[in-house]
């Protein structure tokens, strides 16, 4: 390992992961040896960087990028004035890291490879379009975050479904895994895309996705719906390095605040940012590259600018918390989560914010109804979390888990859990380490490491109940126009649920009484996952629970002892 001093003006993934892929391979064969971590020229003005990681395409004979976002680690990455980290090596191969027995692996690799092969086109698609596989399928169950969250279709999906990527802009017919021996491979590609705007203006780049985050946050949660648009900022998001699920629910918080008149063109410096404003949304980033501009303002995040529009412009700051779709300071990922309580609480419930990785429940609490009790719902956001948290910690892919299942799954005692699957984790983590775990045994390992996050936000002065509150539009509809646009739906629940005679009486007299009945009921399920979790009523994990989880080190007792 070596440190040196970085040789290059170029600072954008695209460029700069390109010239030192050229620099450090001895020749065309050997870039697929080496590997480049880049941020990006936004990620120092932003708050939401993130890093690139290259990956050499033989077939295409370019260098693409696949994406680490969330949390602004590219921010870091750039504060601590690192250009760029170099990885090369050539003798990757099945047993490099000493496995216990290669032979359960070898098994376990050919039944996913199979599988794969066998069911992705008859379930999700991911071999031909990635996530964006979804994007109608959330549109049609109402679930798709349109103009900041407030509503949940639009007629104009079609313009964005899966399907018009895949037939106009994606490279069908080409092996698009990020790593070479991936079997689900979904990965993709636009390739020779004409960029309109910015420093690239009039270059053909190959851009990485869109995934369904980045066409359902850059694209309609910015009503922005124009693939070309969407793959525009999605380059630009990448290659300047800006997170695009906090890019796309920042601006669409700052676009719904231009059209409300929390600010105006005066404050944005001349942008209209209304909804639908592919240019005004392009420019936010080119302005981030730079570090100028209302686009810096934007960069700082949604917890930010509700502090400054609050403060210096005199906004409700009620308003702007029920409207700002973060927690925890991290910008929601893109679904819409109103109808499933269970999902509010995937959300609010989390160590790091409302990012859907720790649990997506929308389709067992909301479609299936698997999950009705509230005694239900904290059991899923036990398990759930505690098992993505683990194969996080081994280093695992999510994706083989559950976008592709066997086809007898649904026969399984326990569907959504995918229990073969499971299993599937548990073999190749005895193969390599010789460890053999059961399944409670893995749970037990998560919670370890989940709960030393949990008491070490608490020492960072979070972790309590109070910031498990979680924006109320995640929970309902803030606006008239809101309720209106499911009146239906919301009627019918006050009638049936609450048992509130809505006939007669004013959409805000309705969204009051649902309001108090939508909070209350999250506040029943914060109860019931804490004490599923081993916490008291405040969120803490009790020292039982760290005694049953042989936590019981010293330094985590010493922050948690006066809060039991």
């Amino acid at each position: 390992m070596t440190i040196e001093e970085a040789p290059l003006e170029a600072y954008d993934a695209h460029i700069l992961g390109e010239q030192l892929t050229e620099m450090y391979a001895d020749n065309e064969e050997d870039k697929r040896n080496v590997a480049v971590v880049t941020a990006g020229t936004a990620a120092e003005h932003s708050r939401f960087g993130i890093l690139n990681f290259t990956f050499y395409d033989p077939r295409r004979k370019t260098t693409r990028l696949k994406q680490a976002g969330r949390g602004g680690i590219g921010t870091v990455f750039r504060n601590k004035k690192l250009k760029a980290l170099i990885v090369k090596f050539s003798n990757v191969k099945g047993n490099l890291n000493n496995t216990f027995e290669q032979s359960i692996i070898n098994k376990t690799g050919i039944k996913y490879h199979k599988e794969i092969h066998d069911q992705d086109h008859l379930q999700n698609n991911m071999r031909k379009i990635g996530t964006a596989n979804i994007i109608e399928v959330m549109d049609a169950y109402d679930l798709l975050p349109v103009m900041n969250f407030q509503y949940g279709s639009h007629p104009d999906t079609e313009k964005i479904k899966s399907t018009v990527f895949i037939e106009k802009y994606l490279t069908q017919g080409v092996q698009d895994g990020c790593w070479y021996g991936c079997s689900m491979a979904c990965a993709k590609a636009a390739d020779n895309f004409l960029i309109k705007t910015g420093p690239y203006k009039g270059h053909r780049v190959t851009v990485d996705g869109p995934e369904y985050e980045n066409a359902a946050g850059l694209g309609a949660n910015c009503a922005i719906f124009d693939p070309e648009g969407i793959l525009e900022l999605n380059f630009y998001c990448d290659t300047y390095g800006i997170d695009t699920i906090s890019f796309g629910t920042a601006t669409a918080f700052a676009m719904e605040c231009y059209e409300r008149g929390i600010i105006n063109k005066e404050i944005t410096g001349g942008l209209e940012l209304n909804f639908g404003n592919f240019y005004s949304s392009v420019e936010l980033l080119h302005q981030m590259s730079k570090g100028e501009g209302f686009g810096t303002v934007v960069g700082q995040g949604v917890h930010r600018m509700k502090k400054l529009f609050a403060k210096k412009y005199e906004a409700d700051e009620e308003f702007l918390f029920d409207i700002g779709m973060e927690q925890k300071g991290l910008e929601y990922s893109e679904y819409g989560s109103k109808e499933s309580l269970a999902q509010q609480g995937g959300y609010g419930l989390t160590n790091k914010g409302p990012q859907h990785d720790e649990a997506w429940l929308i389709f067992m609490d909301m479609v299936n109804n698997q999950i009705p009790t509230f005694e239900d719902k904290a059991e899923a956001l036990h398990y759930y979390p505690m098992f993505r948290t683990w194969f996080g910690l081994y280093g695992f892919c999510k994706l083989p888990w559950n976008d592709i299942v066997p086809a007898d799954n649904k026969y399984s005692d326990e569907p959504a859990k995918v229990p073969e699957h499971v299993q599937n984790y548990l073999d190749v983590v005895y193969g390599v380490t010789g460890k053999r775990l059961t399944s409670d045994e893995m749970i037990i390992e998560s919670e370890r490491v989940y709960n030393f996050q949990k008491i070490f936000n608490i020492r960072m002065g979070k972790g309590l109940r109070k910031d498990d509150r979680i924006p109320y539009r995640s929970m309902a509809p803030v606006t008239k126009e809101e309720y209106e646009s499911r009146q239906e739906r919301y009627d019918k629940q006050l009638k049936e649920k609450i048992g509130y005679a809505p006939e007669g009486m004013t959409a805000e007299e309705k969204m009051a009484v649902l309001r108090e009945y939508r909070e209350d009921q999250y506040e029943k399920l914060i109860d019931a996952v804490y004490k599923r979790r081993g916490w008291n009523s405040n969120g803490v994990p009790t020292l039982e629970h760290l005694k049953y989880l042989d936590m019981e080190l010293p330094e985590l007792i010493e922050v948690i002892k006066d809060l039991q």
